[in-house]
């Protein structure tokens, strides 16, 4: 395939909403990036990250030299949680207050690039809260440039416009999606990712594949575009992930998955999601320890088998890596193509079920009762190809809590 005349090396520029700098190498594009905040006045950022990540990769060496040579202060929030939450994200804001932060750097994976697109809207609007914008009690229309400096291969959030954190006392997980919080500048460096656990690899990859067998189906909003994005990420992921898995340090496989991710992030920022991550927000939202890419793999079986009735030809395309060769799109292979994904999971090393992870029967009718009740997420279970009832959806979480065969 073409992937063979890719010069991982080159750093190329990628343009949608977002100038994203894709390759080895390229976390030096910082200095340049620096440079432009600084031409347009920007004297004091605020850095949202994780716990260690941002050093261990080395990337913070390179931003610290760039605020450096620019004249940049900055203040530092290094206390992120995988599901951020609306306290983390008021803690932030504090932080960017007191040094008249102008400017918001994300580096880790979702969690904190999503924590810096809110801090960067309620910078802006300084008599609001992170429940209140995750609430839906105001509409941004304006934020403070976002960098976003990915060190994960699966959200895609460095390219959009969504953003999540959880309100804990509601068990609430609610998305937000607002054109101001796209990132003005993404670096995609797959030699930041090179530390990621096999665990990790394997979970933010998935993330990826999900996000683009949602866009693929919505109704409404999907489209050829989000189809071949779609068709091309789950090639990739399919060929690279177990590469990655094996050795942490093949630049070649990290660099595709990266790409499959960025195309997916850009996938659903078009297409929208639906059903899987309509789901998975009320698991990690009641169980907050949950990684986000697990629930999403314990459940997108049950998801596909939901959906194939009506969307087998866009879904026998798209997931045709994980499918036995003589599968068709007839509506009544849905049980057949659903085992067929589990099977992908379980040979991508992803074995676990919901009830190996706490969640059981008697959780189910609460479940369901939070994809309904969580700001933004019926909005998404709305656009599903198949009517999202309580029943749809109890029986995609019960089918889920347990291995299909």
């Amino acid at each position: 395939m073409w992937e063979k005349n890719i010069n991982i090396n080159e750093v190329k520029t990628i343009i949608s909403r977002t100038t994203c700098y894709l390759g080895v190498g390229a976390i030096a594009k910082v200095d340049d990036i620096c440079g432009v905040l600084a031409a347009k006045g920007v004297k004091n950022v605020l850095v949202v990250t994780g716990h260690g990540s941002y050093k261990s990769t080395g990337a913070w060496e390179h931003v610290t030299k760039a605020f450096a040579a620019h004249g940049i202060s900055y203040v530092l929030y290094d206390k992120v949680t995988p599901n951020p939450t609306v306290d983390g994200i008021d803690e932030a804001v504090a932080l960017g207050k007191g040094i008249g932060a102008t400017a918001v750097f994300g580096i880790g994976g979702g969690s904190p690039i999503d924590t810096a697109k809110s801090a960067a809207i309620l910078l802006e609007y300084t008599d609001r809260t992170a429940r209140d914008l995750y609430e839906y009690k105001f509409t941004p229309a304006a934020a403070k440039p976002i960098v976003a400096i990915n060190l994960t291969h699966g959200t895609g959030t460095e390219v959009d416009r969504f953003a999540v954190a959880s309100i804990l006392e509601k068990d609430f997980k609610p998305a937000i999606a607002y054109d101001c919080i796209y990132p003005m500048f993404a670096i995609d460096d797959p030699a930041l990712m090179t530390s990621l656990s096999a665990k990790q690899t394997k979970y933010v990859s998935i993330d990826a594949v999900n996000h683009v067998v949602e866009a693929a189906t919505t109704k409404i909003f999907a489209s050829p575009y989000t189809i071949l994005l779609a068709e091309e990420t789950v090639r990739l992921v399919d060929k690279y992930l177990p590469r990655a898995v094996a050795n942490p340090a093949d630049l070649e496989a990290r660099y595709f998955l990266l790409y499959a991710s960025m195309i997916a992030g850009i996938a659903f920022d078009n297409g929208m999601l639906h059903l899987t991550h309509g789901l998975e927000h009320p698991l990690s939202a009641i169980k907050p320890t949950l990684t986000h890419g697990l629930g999403l793999a314990m459940i997108l079986p049950s998801v596909v088998e939901a959906c194939w009735p009506a969307s087998s030809e866009t879904l026998v395309n798209v997931l045709r890596p994980m499918l036995p060769g003589n599968l068709t799109a007839d509506p009544a292979n849905a049980a057949a193509a659903a085992d067929a994904v589990e099977a992908w999971m379980f040979k991508m090393g992803v074995p676990e079920k919901l009830a190996d992870m706490g969640y059981t029967e008697a959780d189910v009718e609460k479940l369901v009762r939070l994809t309904r009740e969580t700001p933004s997420l019926g909005g998404l279970l709305d656009l599903a190809p198949v009517e999202a009832t309580p029943e749809v959806v109890g029986k995609i979480y019960r089918d889920s809590l347990k291995p299909r065969k």
